[in-house]
Formats: structure tokens, sequence, C-alpha cells
């Protein structure tokens, strides 16, 4: 009785990890998210006598260019890139983490498939 109450306990241990992974998985997502909008998206910079002026998407495919420097000036680009540096590693533990759950998961279930086997064979040569 203890190994099956060790396997149940070692089962939602695996499961846990598997969630903290896709926990891990799902915030380096929403970082890419996040600089993908940066990247995409147009935005609004103050001009002269506090004017607003429109600029282009970073990587805007019309191939129109700002001709007005402050845009690019404006653009914060070590945030948009320290997003991308963050979700590397995220994406990377959160992989890991949920193959460890998943396989650990795995493992266990046809562990306890091979034990019954086991003792069906055992029955049968009786």
């Amino acid at each position: 009785m203890r190994s099956t109450t060790h396997d149940v306990h070692f089962r939602e241990r695996s499961r846990r990890l598997r969630t903290w992974g896709l926990v891990l998985l799902g915030a380096a997502g929403l970082l890419w998210l996040w600089a993908g909008f940066r990247l995409l998206a147009p935005y609004m910079v103050e001009g002269s006598r506090g004017r607003e002026i429109e600029c282009l998407a970073p990587l805007d495919r019309d191939g129109a260019v700002d001709h007005d420097s402050r845009c690019a000036d404006e653009r914060d680009w070590p945030v948009t890139l320290a997003a991308l540096a963050g979700a590397l590693p995220l994406a990377v533990v959160g992989t890991m983490v949920v193959t460890t759950g998943i396989v650990s998961v795995r493992m266990s279930e046809h562990g306890v498939d091979l034990a019954r086997l086991r003792e069906l064979d055992e029955q049968d040569a009786r």
C-alpha cells in the first residue's frame, strides 16, 4: 500500500511541476506578445509646440520611412530587447519543467502497468 501512496504523491508533484512549467511558458508568451506589439504598432511622440507626431511601427511592411528624427530617438529599444531577452530563459526553463513533469507522470504510469503485467504473468504461471 505504501508504494501506491508514494506513486500518487509522485504524480501529484509531477503534475504540479508541469503546471509551473506552463505558467513559465505563459509568461514568456506574454513577453513575446508585448514585444511584438511594440514592433508592429505605430506610436505617438510629442513634437514641437506640444503637438503629437504619429510615428510608423518599427517593422512597418509598407517600406515608408519616418522623416522625423524624433520618432527614432523616442523609441525605447532597451525595454523591448529586455522583454525578449527575459522571455528566452523563461521559455527554456518552462519547456524543461513541462517536459520533466510530463515524462515523470508517463514513466510512473508505465511502471504501474508493468507491475500489473508481472502480477498477471505470475498468476498465469501458477
